[in-house]
């Protein structure tokens, strides 16, 4: 693995305690320009994680705290009329940066979240009828709290939801984590120190090595198996889109790239499907009186023959 790599990681783990696991699926997102929606029940450290992985990379990092009352020109930008210039001037919004953190995304109304449909998925934004170009890379971090979904909040639509790589379900710290926590964070509560490890040229160069990475035929049938399973199965309304089987490959070659290979296996899928699949799907009626998506999901995937690794090395 890449020394500068191997530091960002020693970076973010000394700087959120725990959470390895999602600060690698983060990481992933940012090598393939895919966006993470992260959930969790208020306090659980979402949006300290977010600015701690922001602070590590060499960028522009902004911050959008989301309420019923911020406007779609709040994100996007608007042009306005100057009156010393006497001409209309164009100012774009905080999404002109490199990661953005949609802050309890699901409290802003349908129509302001649809404001970062564009820019999620074409690295762009039209601000009257002019184009503009995001910078590279481009990534949403978007946080939500499950808990209050019928509190004032706007549940994310299925369009949206697609435009997310990951949606990563966060829960409690174990009992040695929180206790690591308290000795860490006690004397300073909330502040965390992240130094600026990676530059944006690094990020490229990764972006580069992760596009190169060797896929075998038989992982792009396995993918399509996959996808094509969820959009026949008796329990799913919804299936996996074309937008989905995409985000699958490409965050099993980010993957494969982390744990040091040139080329995907088989696990690399079944390590990464839950978190960019299970936010896709929705269950019939029926389904959700007997079922959950993730025991849904595993039994798909059991059913799917599983490629031959020494075949695809």
């Amino acid at each position: 693995m890449d020394a500068a790599l191997i530091k960002l990681k020693k970076e973010l783990n000394s700087s959120i305690i725990g959470r390895e696991r999602e600060l690698d699926f983060m990481l992933i997102g940012l090598l393939v320009q895919g966006h993470v929606l992260l959930e969790s029940v208020p306090g659980s450290g979402k949006t300290m994680m977010a600015k701690s992985f922001a602070e590590a990379i060499q960028g522009v990092f902004k911050r959008i705290q989301f309420t019923p009352d911020v406007l779609p020109t709040d994100v996007t930008g608007i042009s306005y009329f100057h009156p010393k210039q006497q001409e209309f001037v164009l100012r774009v919004g905080p999404v002109m940066s490199n990661i953005l953190l949609a802050d309890e995304i699901n409290r802003a109304t349908p129509r302001t979240q649809s404001s970062l449909l564009e820019a999620m998925e074409e690295k762009q934004v039209s601000i009257d009828g002019e184009t503009i170009k995001l910078p590279y890379p481009f990534m949403v971090l978007a946080t939500q709290n499950p808990i209050e979904s019928q509190q004032g909040t706007f549940p994310l639509p299925a369009a949206q939801l697609d435009r997310f790589l990951f949606k990563l379900n966060i829960g409690y710290p174990t009992m040695k984590e929180e206790n690591d926590i308290l000795k860490q964070f006690g004397k300073t509560p909330g502040e965390v120190k992240t130094k600026q490890v990676v530059t944006l040229q690094q990020i490229e160069e990764w972006s580069k090595q992760v596009n190169n990475i060797k896929v075998h035929d038989d992982i792009y049938t396995y993918i399509v198996q996959i996808v094509q399973s969820s959009r026949k199965h008796p329990y799913i309304e919804l299936g996996l889109s074309s937008r989905a089987s995409l985000a699958m490959l490409q965050a099993a070659k980010a993957y494969a790239f982390l744990n040091g290979r040139d080329y995907v296996i088989p696990d690399d899928i079944k390590n990464i499907i839950d978190p960019v699949c299970l936010h896709r799907l929705r269950l019939s009626s029926q389904g959700m009186l007997i079922h959950d998506l993730q025991e849904i999901m595993s039994e798909l995937i059991r059913e799917i023959e599983v490629p031959v690794e020494a075949k695809i090395q």
